[in-house]
């Protein structure tokens, strides 16, 4: 029998790693701009974990999770989303001690037991953003003027589209629901067999579904924003006040709920409109009750969380490519490779990604293998130049190449753009 990877679950290619690397970088670099620091959680947790973060009543936890139960007869679940995870951490390490306002980032991988298409995996990586502990509006429009500057700014995605809500709080959230409820009973026969079941455990979910039926019902229901009590209607108006003063715009999107029962108030969601069906980069909120539910004081909290497979498939070509930089050592002659891999050593010390030949290959098939690692400078050391104490060194974007000498070739080089 043939091996297969599992289905869903794709390899990631050495020739496609350059592009998520990049895409780590600049997330990297904004977010520590921004003061967020990288918190690693594990790949599994226990599953009341989910199911009391999550919600019972979600697609997640009914039907997604990856759960087995280990050999001490402890029931295990391959992490389906990062929220959870990170606010377990946050209880159980006391990190509100250490700050009133925590803010952590996240990249890893999550799984969950979906149908594999175009832009949804079985195991698919996410960047999250937790910060926790202020109910100000200021947190939520600084954590969504942070997304904004990472898609646009860091990975240069165009055309984007910021849609924006409230889906109330625990005050108006009843309210919320009742009307929504009450509306759909009077024409359940119409909705689609999943959203009959939300009816009676999460009525907001329908707001959600992509069937054509339950969306004509959805687009003449009662919407969150209708029924929101005074702190809520406040505090939406507050963000949006102070994302029109940092120029992000958006989109009220009033059927806008999210997928997870743990989101409250402010929710919101990136949209690539080229994408096609899979078309949301990222999406977040507001997320006050949570912590409490979890069995930690009430703290409220604000977060997002993006899909890198969908911004990896949306970037523009000049992100995805790269730019050409480092040096390729092209040798020809025993000696000549002595030399080359000495250079090379002295060059890697001073921090310059540098390759080599290392399987006597022709020149031609060295030149043609530093084109496909994308480096900018090639330098050419046979015998000959040995004898006469130089090298040749190429620029690769210029088509143009100089003679320089052996003993001046790490000064010149490191003087280069590029390398």
């Amino acid at each position: 029998m043939k091996l297969k990877g599992v289905r869903g679950a794709p390899d990631l290619l050495p020739h496609e790693s350059a592009r998520w690397q990049r895409v780590e970088a600049a997330t990297r670099s904004l977010l520590q701009r921004y003061g967020y620091a990288e918190i690693r959680t594990p790949a599994f947790e226990r599953t009341e974990l989910f199911v009391r973060g999550i919600g019972e009543g979600t697609d997640i936890v009914e039907k997604e999770m990856y759960t087995f139960t280990d050999q001490g007869e402890v029931s295990l679940t391959l992490r389906p989303e990062g929220t959870a995870p990170v606010v377990r951490a946050y209880l159980e390490h006391q990190m509100a001690a250490q700050s009133p306002l925590v803010k952590v980032y996240y990249l890893g991988p999550m799984f969950r037991r979906e149908r594999p298409q175009s832009g949804r995996f079985r195991q698919f990586h996410q960047i999250g953003v937790e910060a926790i502990g202020s109910d100000q509006p200021a947190v939520d429009a600084e954590v969504i003027d942070l997304l904004w500057a990472l898609m646009v700014e860091g990975f240069g995605i165009p055309d984007l589209q910021l849609r924006l809500n409230s889906i109330g709080d625990a005050a108006c959230r009843p309210t919320i629901r009742d009307r929504l409820s009450r509306y759909m009973a009077d024409r359940s026969s119409e909705l689609c067999r999943d959203c009959q079941g939300r009816l009676t455990r999460n009525p907001l979910r329908i707001m959600d579904c992509k069937q054509e039926g339950c969306q004509r019902l959805v687009a003449e229901a009662p919407k969150p924003l209708e029924s929101l009590c005074g702190a809520c209607a406040a505090h939406f108006a507050e963000v949006r006040g102070l994302l029109d003063l940092l120029k992000i715009p958006y989109i009220i999107d009033e059927r806008l709920v999210r997928g997870l029962e743990y989101y409250t108030k402010t929710a919101f969601e990136m949209i690539n409109p080229r994408l096609g069906a899979q078309n949301a980069l990222a999406g977040g909120g507001r997320y006050d009750g949570l912590i409490e539910s979890m069995g930690g004081p009430s703290t409220p909290a604000m977060g997002f969380a993006v899909g890198l497979e969908r911004v990896i498939a949306s970037l523009p070509p000049a992100l995805e490519e790269g730019v050409l930089h480092g040096v390729y050592v092209a040798t020809l002659g025993q000696e000549a490779q002595r030399t080359g891999m000495g250079l090379l050593q002295e060059l890697r010390r001073r921090g310059v990604r540098g390759l080599m030949d290392l399987e006597a290959r022709s020149l031609k098939g060295q030149m043609r293998q530093a084109n496909k690692e994308r480096v900018r400078y090639c330098l050419i050391v046979g015998d000959e130049e040995l004898r006469r104490g130089q090298a040749t060194l190429r620029d690769m974007v210029k088509a143009e190449q100089t003679a320089v000498a052996l003993d001046r070739i790490i000064e010149c080089l490191m003087g280069l753009e590029g390398v």
